[in-house]
């Protein structure tokens, strides 16, 4: 009898203390966003941002060429090295630029 007091017991605990419990899902999507940015627990596989994502300085990051950061266009183009007939080298976008070949 002592055993099935004790375990009875364990289940009241274990339901009280952290189970699934009726009518504990969030019902505006206000608060399931809530619930969701207290939790600690992220996806695995989560990517995680942050830091700089360019090879090279920060202050001088005004033009890109595949990830790397260049002061000036020039700078940026001469290692493009845009060959063949009539490329030019180009640059679009901004924060940095992304500069080309065309």
């Amino acid at each position: 009898m002592p055993l099935r007091s004790v375990l009875s017991l364990l289940a009241v605990l274990a339901i009280s203390c952290g189970g699934a419990r009726p009518g504990d899902e969030p019902t505006t999507a206000k608060e399931k966003q809530r619930r969701e940015a207290r939790s600690d627990d992220a996806p695995q596989g989560a990517k995680k941002w942050g830091g700089w994502r360019y090879k090279g300085e920060r202050k001088e990051c005004f033009y890109s060429l595949s990830g790397h950061c260049f002061k000036t266009e020039e700078a940026a183009c001469a290692v493009a090295k845009c060959a063949g007939k009539k490329p030019k080298c180009f640059s679009t976008g901004g924060g940095p630029a992304i500069v080309s070949c065309r």
